[in-house]
């Protein structure tokens, strides 16, 4: 993706922090259950709470609540670091208060996991890594320092320390699997809103060029009419002002760039979409459009079309989709960044099938990632190496996951691997990534079941 596409993509991230307004909700709630908790301990089962401190710790909240209610605006967004503030006071304050209600003694305590799972699910990994260590932290101190829990004669409520050691086992390993359970779930549903995002963005480009095309051809049709007019006109007045040599050359020169104007809508109008003969076209002229832009990046493509087993001679015409030519174009790109010298592209059809091999003689793919190939992976910073082995390279990762995506869009299948082992004679050279794609034909043979459309003819004005 070029640069512009990913300083849009780093735009999105704003659309994943947290607006003020549901922080404050939230802490709403909580203060309730407070409230409501050390009224039913105080009033219904008369415990001896500090009663003042228990205030003061609950007051705190609301008069945070109402200062950030006051000061800052309703549609407020939160940063990462100011996320992570208000995360770490709300945890701070519940610790003061269980430290002041009997620590681990108070079965409330499991509440320290609510704010490890809202840093988990809206927060980075460091700042996630700090609200859960600080979880752990009080909780530990937690089990050792705490008020007890008085009765109204006096009674210490205190359950066994086998107990106290129980709860404090389960409440860190609660932090630690929900906790990175609610991370990972979160991260990957962002990088795959972020990565559909992107796919949507290339092919929306790519659909706005094909409409551009049309709207050039239309241009030409319509202006064909006049541009004749003007020509037939020049040329009637090319015969009467034979005795006036100097008018007879701006006649001349009107009937020539009449015709001028018409090659150059004729040949901007062959890439309209109202052109049939570009609604469909050969597979080895959606190939060739597809790599086209990658031709001369200083390596070596080369081409090879054939029919496979019981395939017949004749060369099918596909639908030439954007999603075709783009997830391909996103292919090749993939192969000459990453090849030394060449890459191979073969093309071949039966009478069910039409298959795409893409070949480099680069490292190929990391064994580690081929079971992934085609997850957004969303890279965002690159090595020295990967600098220098590709210095023209501006993407983010998304190149294979775009690619999958349009193409599975059109029924293909995606297979990845690596050239091992031995291979042919004539594939000594393809030891690097080896991708093949592979459609139904009736999926994209324009000339097949739903997809057959009527050639016609293109009619251009002849003037």
């Amino acid at each position: 993706m070029s640069d512009t596409q990913f300083g849009l993509m780093q735009g999105q991230e704003r659309s994943h922090w947290i607006r003020l307004r549901t922080l404050i909700v939230l802490r709403w709630f909580a203060i309730a259950g407070q409230v409501i908790a050390v009224s039913v301990a105080q009033q219904l089962y008369n415990l001896q709470l500090e009663l003042g401190l228990c205030l003061l710790a609950i007051g705190i909240s609301v008069v945070a609540n109402l200062l950030a209610i006051f000061v800052f605006p309703e549609n407020k967004r939160l940063s990462e670091f100011e996320n992570l503030l208000m995360v770490l006071f709300d945890l701070l304050q519940l610790g003061f208060l269980l430290y002041l209600t009997g620590g681990l003694n108070n079965p409330f305590a499991l509440l320290v996991l609510a704010p490890v799972t809202i840093s988990a699910a809206m927060l980075g990994l460091r700042s996630t890594l700090m609200v859960g260590g600080t979880a752990i932290i009080l909780v530990t101190l937690m089990a050792e320092f705490h008020l007890p829990l008085r009765t109204e004669q006096g009674f210490i409520l205190r359950i066994p320390d086998v107990f106290i050691f129980g709860n404090w086992t389960a409440i860190v390993i609660a932090i630690l699997f929900i906790g990175a359970y609610s991370f990972r779930i979160s991260t990957e549903m962002r990088r795959m809103s972020d990565a559909v995002s992107a796919t949507q963005l290339a092919l929306s480009r790519e659909q706005k060029l094909t409409d551009l095309g049309g709207v050039v051809a239309a241009a030409a049709h319509e202006l064909g009419t006049p541009l004749a007019t003007i020509k037939l006109a020049s040329a009637e007045l090319i015969e009467e002002l034979e005795d006036q040599p100097e008018l007879r050359e701006d006649a001349a020169l009107i009937r020539e760039q009449a015709d001028r104007c018409r090659d150059i809508l004729r040949d901007m109008g062959r890439a309209g979409k109202d052109d049939l003969h570009l609604r469909q076209a050969p597979l080895s002229t959606v190939i060739h459009e597809a790599a086209e832009p990658h031709l001369n990046r200083g390596k070596e493509i080369l081409f090879d079309e054939g029919p496979l087993e019981n395939g017949s001679l004749q060369q099918p015409t596909i639908l030439r989709k954007p999603e075709i030519i783009h997830g391909l174009r996103n292919l090749v790109q993939n192969a000459v960044d990453f090849s030394k010298t060449t890459v191979w592209i073969e093309a071949g059809w039966s009478e069910e099938r039409i298959c795409l091999h893409i070949y480099d003689d680069g490292r190929g793919f990391p064994p580690h990632l081929l079971g992934r190939i085609g997850d957004p992976f969303m890279r965002r910073r690159r090595s020295e190496s990967d600098r220098k082995q590709r210095p023209e390279y501006q993407g983010m990762g998304l190149g294979l996951f775009i690619a999958k995506t349009l193409l599975e869009r059109t029924g293909a299948e995606l297979k990845f691997s690596n050239g091992a082992g031995k291979p042919p004679p004539h594939m000594q050279e393809r030891r690097g990534a080896i991708v093949v794609v592979s459609w139904p034909r009736d999926k994209i043979d324009a000339l097949i079941g739903e997809n057959a459309v009527p050639m016609g003819e293109n009619k251009w004005i002849e003037v």
